[in-house]
């Protein structure tokens, strides 16, 4: 990961507070409630590893004179907890489609006062639209960037391995890619692959389909390297792997890196035919956030063409941002496999939250398959 940015009360002390039996009722949680009233110029933001350019936020402090503290998570499934527990009371966060929905049905976030985000005018009705799947009204979330998933393979190391370039899931199975496979440590990338393999929905309800997800990916499991995160730039830079799930925006950061390091291989990327999901993250404000307008204050920064744009060439990911898209170099805006056609990718869906019945049963699958 990046430099850490601005750090008190992180998301591992809340963890450590929550495993201790420190709820909403504690003297701890107390004591940072009752620290952060009065704070007027105060802004906490939670939100991916690796994703903002880092001179952003002192932008947004010197502009606004709100004091920023930033933490960082992983995963939905990692920040999911700690916003709920409310130990940690975040003004703003950045999760993923099918998390807001979660979110939203639990009654965990606040509509957006729009009279406070203008810049929402820059944001393409297409990602609006894909948003109010999931987030009806377009009420709670603000789009940040989006994507797709697919396979990033190295040509040279495939070539010497005597395997075809990958077009299909069922080609991460192959036996002679034997510890070359890097797979998502990520619940919902992993049993997509495997139920668009099968040619499933992936957003199925079916407990006798994600079954069978469950098995294959158990059955693909010892040609698995490893499990990652962001480990996967490194480990595809370094040429340590053959193959790799990934997400698009990863694509060219780490494409770019190779060839800035004069490296003897090349990266590409596929979406494979049986098709994928396509993703948004959003921006949203929690229910029991303290700064409520400041977090929209940061929202329409986040709008912002230039600073949009200033994002996209730190962290790579597709903007929605149809103001920065027009600042942007033609040779990325004509770059396919990172701006596809949202409204034309075949066979592709965007990620439901399955209900909380169904969720207990998809991290089950995920333990028998994570298990030693």
């Amino acid at each position: 990961m990046r430099k850490r940015l601005i750090i008190t009360f992180t998301a591992a002390a809340a963890c450590a507070c929550l495993l201790a039996g420190c709820g909403s009722g504690s003297n701890a949680s107390s004591n940072a409630s009752e620290g952060r009233s009065g704070e007027d110029n105060k802004l906490y933001v939670y939100n991916w590893g690796e994703y903002i350019d880092e001179d952003v936020i002192p932008l947004f402090e010197e502009e606004t004179g709100i004091e920023v503290v930033y933490d960082m998570f992983e995963t939905n499934e990692e920040m999911y907890p700690i916003v709920e527990a409310g130990g940690v009371k975040y003004d703003v966060v950045c999760p993923s489609d099918y998390m807001i929905q979660r979110m939203i049905q639990d009654n965990l976030l606040a509509e957006i006062n729009y009279e406070n985000v203008p810049n929402i005018k820059e944001i393409g009705q297409e990602y609006l639209d894909i948003a109010s799947g999931f987030d009806p009204g377009n009420k709670y979330a603000v789009p940040y960037c989006w994507g797709t998933m697919g396979i990033l393979y190295n040509t040279k190391r495939l070539e010497e391995l005597g395997v075809p370039a990958p077009t299909k899931w069922s080609d991460l199975w192959d036996e002679r890619l034997k510890d070359e496979i890097l797979m998502q440590n990520s619940l919902r990338s992993a049993f997509t692959c495997a139920l668009k393999m099968l040619g499933y929905s992936l957003n199925t309800t079916s407990e006798e389909e994600l079954a069978k997800a469950r098995d294959v990916l158990i059955e693909q499991k010892p040609l698995v390297q490893a499990y990652v995160i962001d480990q996967v730039r490194d480990k595809m830079i370094g040429g340590e792997a053959a193959v790799s799930l990934i997400y698009s925006g990863e694509m060219l950061y780490i494409q770019d890196a190779v060839k800035e390091q004069g490296l003897d291989f090349d990266l590409e990327y596929v979406i494979p035919e049986e098709g994928t999901y396509y993703w948004i993250d959003c921006w949203v404000i929690p229910a029991n956030a303290e700064h409520k307008e400041n977090a929209e204050k940061w929202i329409d920064f986040m709008c912002r063409p230039d600073i949009a744009k200033k994002n996209f060439e730190y962290i790579t990911y597709a903007t929605p941002n149809k103001g920065a898209f027009d600042l942007l170099d033609e040779d990325i805006q004509n770059n396919k496999a990172l701006f596809p056609d949202v409204t034309a990718l075949p066979n592709c869906e965007i990620l439901q939250y399955p209900g909380d019945e169904l969720n207990t049963v998809y991290n089950e699958m995920w333990k028998e398959i994570k298990a030693d």
